[in-house]
């Protein structure tokens, strides 16, 4: 396959008001289709639903990769190295929290990627990343 499809992702969000004011005005996603009970949004040219559900009182789980503590579950999208380095200084000016502070992987071998971790406000762990050379997205 040469060309990626947009994915489609819903996810769940107990507090419908708030998460929209964060993916749209905070991740600079446009807004799409909405009712009371979900938003459809432009999610880095994928298609991503926040659906109202009651809390969870279930903790984030983690594994420990390059001895942090990344979140499971966890979604996000691979941006261009240039975009990825522009969206983590925005983020840093909104005063995002991150759990994982952009950072390095792999620097000057085979696969060489920043990524960065945070959350949305209903607690949903989002990882953004780049590779210096797309073309190894999926190199061993």
């Amino acid at each position: 396959m040469s060309q990626l499809s947009p994915f489609h992702i819903a996810i769940p969000v107990h507090n419908l008001a708030e998460c929209r004011v964060f993916y749209r005005d905070i991740l600079n996603c446009e807004e799409g289709r909405s009712s009371d009970h979900w938003v459809d949004f432009n999610f880095f040219g994928h298609q991503l639903v926040i659906h109202y559900k009651a809390q969870s009182l279930e903790e984030t789980k983690t594994n420990t990769v390059d001895g942090k503590h990344v979140p499971v579950p966890h979604y996000g999208v691979v941006l261009p190295w240039d975009s990825f380095h522009a969206f983590a200084e925005d983020l840093k000016l909104k005063n995002i929290k991150f759990i994982i502070e952009p950072y390095i992987r792999f620097e000057g071998l085979v696969g060489e990627q920043a990524t960065m971790f945070f959350k949305d406000p209903a607690g949903n762990a989002l990882e953004f990343k780049t590779f210096k050379d797309r073309s190894q997205l999926f190199a061993k």
